[in-house]
């Protein structure tokens, strides 16, 4: 959905963000934005990691009773 915006759209949300919010806010806008998916990225990333911990320990357990 997003990659269908293309630069024109790009602009023109750009401007309307700068006229909704102001120059002075936009910076703190764009870094709260920056911060909020950096968290998501973080949080995503430790839900793989752990679900794959998991995996490997039913799949241990499962050789273990096989032995």
């Amino acid at each position: 959905m997003i990659s269908n915006i293309g630069v024109p759209g790009l602009i023109l949300i750009l401007v309307l963000a700068l006229i909704i919010f102001g120059p002075k806010k936009l910076p703190e806008l764009g870094r709260a934005v920056g911060q909020t998916l950096r968290e998501f990225k973080n949080s995503t990333k430790d839900l793989i990691i752990d679900e794959n911990e998991s995996d490997e320990k039913v799949v241990k357990a499962t050789e273990d009773t096989k032995s």
